[in-house]
């Protein structure tokens, strides 16, 4: 099984926000492969499906961002042999350019270090680069709004590398 997690803040005030970039992938891939992200299992949103023979999980936690790891947590704890892939911004990266680990630390970003303290590094990421506006509080950037229509190829992408580890 393979556990594709996007990271993101619940509430309807981030949708679309540069720090939900791995809910808008998640939902690309919902979209694409036909799974409904909509039943409420381990502090999440999940659907399950199908891909190339392989079983997927599609999570959203709904936790918030800096406690995703409760989420992680309990899928580790319920899916021991399962591949996890996490989709997260990365402030660190060219706005649109997308990198793939296969493991590491958590870095600066708050979200994988709350997944790192609940099950350690062992699990794959794609990164979606945001770019960082250095005008602006690093919390006020991650949390303001993305243009849809500029963003739209660059979660394409992500989706794409996403669908390409599986």
């Amino acid at each position: 099984m393979v556990i594709v997690v996007g990271l993101g803040n619940p509430d309807a005030k981030y949708q679309h926000t540069f720090h939900n970039i791995g809910f808008c992938v998640v939902d690309a891939l919902s979209k694409e492969l036909g799974v409904k992200v909509d039943k409420k299992k381990f502090k999440a949103l999940v659907g399950e499906g199908i891909f190339e023979g392989n079983k997927l999980l599609l999570v959203k936690p709904q936790t918030y961002m800096n406690n995703s790891g409760q989420c992680l947590a309990m899928l580790k704890e319920k899916f021991k042999d399962a591949r996890i892939i996490v989709v997260v911004d990365d402030i660190d990266l060219a706005k649109g350019n997308i990198r793939f680990r296969e493991h590491g630390s958590a870095g600066t970003h708050n979200g994988l270090r709350s997944i790192v303290s609940f099950i350690g590094q062992d699990f794959q990421r794609v990164k979606v680069g945001i770019g960082r506006d250095v005008t602006k509080d690093l919390a006020d950037f991650v949390l303001s709004k993305f243009d849809e229509k500029e963003f739209a190829p660059i979660i394409e992408a992500a989706k794409n590398e996403v669908l390409a580890r599986i």
